[in-house]
């Protein structure tokens, strides 16, 4: 729908499409401007209002008008309006999708386009340095729930002139602002080319929990495969650190979290800390976490598979006191106290600072000592049972770390209902779901491991200095697969 040069009409029209009038945040002011009546519109709250102040007092000065007539719309914003950032456009579903992102709107009567000037001011968190991304030394700052926040913090690290931001829109109702970064030099152009046609072909209402619901629109996962598809970050030096590699970023408006294509599983073993170490310790406790994930998905079945079908080597090995507890006394030892901790670990979670430390020391203390005397659970399965927990503590990403809990659930539950069989059958299928985990654009979740290559997979195992650490061109992983979106 297009604009007319009857100011009355065009409000009218404007009035259908939007509640001006009834919502009680859209403000408005009938103006003067030069001799012609004018009419303003923009949302509470969103509007810098110095800029706002100064732009409508200056053309409602006669002074600075100076007898101007405003004949020609174009002629009139190059003369009169200073303000930065100014569009022209006659049609009413730029001016709508305009005014609910933020921008205002000035519309003068007798011509046929309008002012679409971005004056808009978000209210918005500071910086600071994400909560589960913390590091030792290093940088502070972490992205926020804005996007524009975001693109700054990434052009202000790498100021390529291939760094592009993409700028698309998902949802029929929420009409989310998505941006797309990448390094234009350096990209895979097949990809690229997949994300977009992806996005722009997405038919949802609305992105309800951000980046989470686009993460779950663009790969579509099965059940069965509980390990993450796509790394999320919200960490700009992280994020910057993948645009070298030739990576994707997605930025979605309203979410601090920044999505990486492509994806391996590699890429979750990863923590920023080890930079910030020399290469000789950053290299041992690079290996330290890549032992760590074995031992948290592993530690509590096997101790289960040896004391319940092997209680010779259990005695050899002392795994157990001489009054050992029953088959099914450790079989439900074993899964209590793996309930127990993740209800710790998520009861932590969901309080401040302040309550977290105090609630999972005493608590975890109190209840496991009560625990033992009434015969509920063992020493020795509370000690592997903590030991798992440390070792997931380790495991940089949060989402791998769920993950893997949930195939150590399977592999307990196997072993505990068919013993031997039914261990080495949930190792089975524990790999064949790992094996299975879709990636976008059907590429390999397994590189540099499958298909094998040693260069790349030793920069991901060692700590290399910096001179060294990065290659002089982007890794080939292959092509994305043409039937995977």
């Amino acid at each position: 729908m297009k604009l007319s040069t009857n100011l009355q009409e065009n409000i009218a029209t404007l009035k259908e499409l939007l509640p001006i009038g009834t919502s009680f945040d859209f403000i408005t002011r009938d103006l003067v401007l030069g001799g012609k009546n004018a009419y303003w519109v923009g949302i509470n709250g969103m509007c810098n209002v110095e800029l706002l102040h100064q732009a409508l007092s200056n053309l409602q000065d006669p002074y600075f008008m100076n007898r101007y007539s405003i004949s020609d719309i174009a002629d009139f914003m190059h003369r009169k309006m200073g303000h930065a950032q100014i569009m022209l456009t006659d049609d009413f579903t730029v001016i709508q999708k305009n005014l609910l992102s933020g921008p205002t709107l000035l519309m003068i009567d007798g011509l046929e386009r309008a002012l679409v000037i971005d004056m808009r001011i978000y209210p918005q968190r500071g910086i600071q340095e994400p909560e589960i991304e913390k590091v030792t030394r290093g940088s502070r700052d972490g992205f926020n729930e804005t996007l524009l926040t975001g693109t700054n913090l990434l052009r202000r690290r790498v100021r390529s002139p291939q760094l592009i931001f993409e700028m698309h829109s998902v949802g029929t109702s929420s009409q989310t602002d998505v941006a797309l970064a990448y390094i234009g030099d350096r990209v895979n152009k097949q990809l690229l080319e997949k994300v977009i046609n992806h996005i722009d072909s997405l038919h949802v209402t609305s992105l309800t929990m951000g980046s989470s619901s686009l993460q779950e629109l663009l790969i579509k996962k099965h059940w069965w495969n509980p390990l993450p598809s796509i790394q999320m970050t919200e960490r700009p030096d992280v994020a910057a650190s993948y645009l070298e590699e030739g990576h994707i970023l997605i930025i979605v408006d309203n979410s601090p979290m920044v999505l990486i294509l492509p994806c391996t599983i590699f890429q979750f073993t990863q923590c920023p800390e080890d930079y910030h170490k020399t290469p000789l310790v950053g290299t041992y406790f690079r290996l330290l976490r890549f032992l760590c994930i074995p031992i948290n998905t592993l530690l509590l079945p096997v101790f289960l598979l040896i004391t319940t079908q092997y209680p010779e080597l259990s005695a050899r090995l002392n795994l157990l006191p001489e009054q050992t507890p029953s088959k099914i006394q450790l079989i439900v030892y074993c899964i209590a106290i793996e309930i127990f901790l993740d209800l710790f670990r998520y009861s932590t979670s969901m309080r401040g600072d302040r309550f977290s430390g105090p609630l999972s020391i005493v608590g975890g203390l109190i209840i496991g000592e009560i625990a033992t005397n009434l015969n509920w659970a063992s020493p020795e399965v509370l000690f592997y049972g903590a030991v798992t927990l440390l070792t997931s503590l380790t495991i940089s990403s949060m989402e791998l770390g769920d993950g893997l809990r949930i195939y150590r659930y399977f592999i307990l539950l196997g072993t505990a209902l068919l013993g031997v069989w039914g261990f080495w059958g949930a190792i089975v299928l524990t790999l064949l779901s790992m094996a299975t985990t879709p990636t976008f654009g059907g590429m390999s979740y397994f590189w540099p491991l499958l298909p094998f290559n040693w260069q790349a997979l030793r920069t991901l195992l060692f700590r290399y200095p910096t001179y060294t650490a990065q290659p002089s061109r982007v890794w080939n992983r292959g092509k994305p697969h043409s039937d995977q979106k």
